[in-house]
């Protein structure tokens, strides 16, 4: 009885294998050991002898099972194979998936960057301009007080203006590559003024693509914005080195720490992080403990199928 339970089981999961040789295989072989199993019952405990089939009968279900699960089972590698394909396209599809998403990210984010710096820039610089006229026309002290501060605000919005478009799409990144890029969003983070921020990198003016050059970019700025909002730290260091076709960043800091396992969402998120870090092909590994500050580990190959190949490009 349960022989057979199992078989009719089996045979109900023949539609979802999609009519895999190797499962209608091991249904075959049950349901022989199935009647063999039956024809002992009836052997052992009926004495009718017309209900009992030659032992002969016995015998060949029994090499038929054998023979049916015996094949089954040496080629069931391919059934593993085909499930590994499968999980290989799921993964595949998965980094194309992100890999459009991020792209389109940073297309949105030059175009914006692009409308703001051409759009508001040029009005907000007529208005400096004609505040500047009226600033000689002006006849009183208050009114030339008005007009000083309002060029003042006008000032402020055009500082305010550029650092927007900078961190959209910053142009020294895309000009001058990664380490001026970093350099640059350092020197110009008024908070790293106030903590010791240690910056190593054997880099000089090497270029790497595009994909690699932005989310590295991002995902170290992002480490630092995390350290400077949340941590509370002191001390930054980071490093960066290209050894052969790899590149190599570890991040630290001494803030306050946190668990891993606890924090679900850390700034932009770890998993959005780790995410990024895994659309080139690399690897990342954050740890935290509480008051003892953080520490990150990346690597990332600058050759092969960082992202997507020729083919994707041209479908995108």
């Amino acid at each position: 009885m349960l022989q057979t339970l199992a078989t009719i089981a089996a045979i109900r999961l023949v539609r979802l294998t999609k009519y895999n040789s190797i499962w209608i295989l091991l249904i075959i072989g049950m349901a022989a050991m199935s009647v063999t199993r039956y024809g002992q019952y009836v052997q052992t405990f009926v004495d009718d002898s017309t209900a009992k089939a030659p032992n002969e009968l016995y015998i060949w279900l029994d090499a038929v099972a054998s023979l049916c699960i015996a094949v089954g089972v040496l080629y069931a590698h391919k059934l593993f194979t085909y499930i590994g394909h499968l999980d290989h396209q799921r993964k595949l599809t998965n980094k194309r998936i992100l890999t459009a998403v991020l792209r389109t990210e940073e297309k949105f984010r030059s175009r914006y960057s692009r409308e703001l710096h051409d759009g508001m820039g040029p009005l907000l610089s007529s208005a400096k301009m004609s505040m500047s006229v009226l600033a000689k026309r002006a006849e009183d002290e208050e009114n030339r007080e008005l007009i000083a501060s309002t060029s003042a605000v006008i000032d402020e919005a055009i500082r305010s203006l550029r650092e927007i478009s900078n961190n959209l799409s910053p142009q020294v990144l895309n000009d001058f590559g990664l380490v001026r890029g970093i350099t640059n969003f350092i020197n110009k983070n008024p908070q790293l003024r106030t903590i010791e921020m240690r910056f190593d990198t054997n880099l000089r003016k090497e270029r790497f693509g595009h994909d690699i050059e932005v989310i590295l970019y991002r995902v170290i700025c992002e480490l630092i914005n995390n350290s400077l909002k949340h941590s509370g730290c002191t001390k930054i260091e980071l490093d960066l080195q290209l050894v052969y076709d790899r590149i190599y960043l570890t991040y630290s800091d001494n803030g306050r720490g946190f668990n891993t396992q606890a924090v679900a969402d850390y700034g932009m998120g770890m998993s959005n992080l780790t995410s990024r870090i895994h659309s080139l092909g690399g690897t990342i590994e954050i740890t935290s403990q509480p008051n003892k500050g953080m520490a990150a580990s990346i690597v990332v190959s600058t050759i092969g199928e960082n992202i997507v190949n020729d083919e994707d490009d041209e479908n995108e």
